[in-house]
């Protein structure tokens, strides 16, 4: 199946981001630990696959394990909703001969925080980059960047992999000869309701829309099959807000957000605003990584790469979905690649690729303002950092 694309134009609107809070602290109540995995590149440094931590929920603690599974460029991670299994994407473009990445998983050993793998299967494209769940927990969908693809497996009653159950091979290009020669599908995840599957594909400027079939775990074009982004900004990737009404999307190359509404219904994006991750003055290398919004739906943060090493963060219109930047804060370290926010929204650990460190913050309950804790932890190469469920 292949999906082309059409080029419409979508103004921006910039406003600038750089206010500061004084900080204010979550109440400090006793509160859950988690286990924290981080992705790493085993290409760099002198990382050996996914590491392992124990988080202290009520401290922001986080206490090393050591390597959870040593396995080949394991960029991003997921866990499963039920806690027990995890699923890493190999970022490789050769797997078994075949021009392809892979996809691992995992069973999560909840007394040492080990891993033990399960089965690892092909991703039928090279360079897998994102690996998500869909909400029932049945499906594994993957993105894979260098062949600008997208894929669903089955999970098995013991949470190993399928083979792929949904494929669709992107086709076209965008306005950057180099970055857009062809389509880089960058990430990929559910509707709130389960009923749909979003792409952000950088190469093609395009947010794609499918119908998920949780059955099967086919995928199927929406109507329409895309929503366009300004020509050369280059989607990477989405959040939806905690009520399912709201969606942003990060744009790579053009270090904005852009807030759409969702209609749950029809699984189209209306855009309603578009902001710049850094201040207009800015003169830097503009390259921005990740984006979530807070467990509240208060706040939303959009991290910078290049050579802003940043997170910006903005109030969120709980009614109009629109956001108001509220501070641009230091990532701790060099290229932010990926940062999570801990289930209790008291905290948000940020991997730090190139300098290789993983800074814990403490998140401001008023005004979502970042205020970097003494806890810090050296892992070669962070990319992705991800919780399983509260002990």
């Amino acid at each position: 199946m292949k999906i082309s694309r059409r080029v419409f134009g979508l103004s921006l609107i910039f406003i600038a981001a750089a206010i500061s809070f004084s900080p204010a602290a979550w109440p400090q109540a006793g509160g859950p630990s988690f286990l924290v995995y981080v992705g790493t590149y085993t290409t760099k440094q002198t990382s050996k696959g996914i590491y392992a931590y124990r988080f202290d929920a009520s401290s922001g603690k986080l206490t090393s394990i050591g390597l959870a599974a040593e396995t080949t460029d394991p960029s991003f991670v997921a866990v499963h909703p039920n806690g027990k299994y995890l699923y890493a994407v190999n970022e490789v473009g050769d797997f078994n001969g075949m021009k392809s990445g892979a996809i691992s998983a995992f069973a999560i050993d909840r007394k040492s925080g080990t891993l033990k793998l399960l089965n690892q299967v092909s991703t039928h494209g090279a360079g897998p980059c994102f690996v998500s769940l869909d909400k029932s927990g049945r499906f594994v969908l993957v993105a894979n960047y260098d062949a600008g693809s997208v894929a669903t497996f089955a999970i098995q009653d013991d949470g190993s992999l399928s083979l792929v159950k949904g494929f669709v091979q992107h086709s076209g290009s965008g306005a950057d000869k180099e970055r857009q020669e062809g389509p880089h599908a960058h990430w990929i995840g559910v509707s709130p309701d389960n009923r749909f599957a979003l792409v952000a594909d950088l190469g093609l400027d395009d947010v794609m829309v499918y119908k998920l079939d949780d059955v099967k775990g086919g995928l199927t074009p929406n109507s329409p099959p895309f929503t366009e982004v300004k020509p050369g900004t280059g989607p990477r990737h989405l959040a939806f807000s905690p009520s399912g009404k709201f969606v942003y999307l990060l744009t790579e190359m053009g270090s904005s957000v852009t807030a759409f509404s969702y209609s749950a219904s029809k699984g189209t994006l209306s855009a309603l605003q578009t902001l710049p991750n850094l201040p207009k003055d800015y003169t830097g290398v503009r390259e921005a990584a990740e984006i979530a919004v807070h467990p509240s739906g208060k706040f939303l943060y959009a991290s910078n790469r290049g050579t802003a090493n940043s997170i910006g963060v903005y109030k969120i219109d709980a009614v109009k979905g629109t956001l108001t930047p509220a501070g641009l804060f230091s990532s701790g370290g060099k290229i932010p690649r990926n940062f999570a926010i801990d289930p209790t929204g008291k905290f948000l650990l940020a991997a730090n690729e190139d300098s290789g460190n993983v800074v814990v913050f403490q998140i401001d309950a008023a005004t979502g303002a970042l205020t970097a804790t003494d806890q810090t932890v050296e892992v070669a190469a962070p990319v992705c950092v991800a919780f399983a469920g509260a002990e």
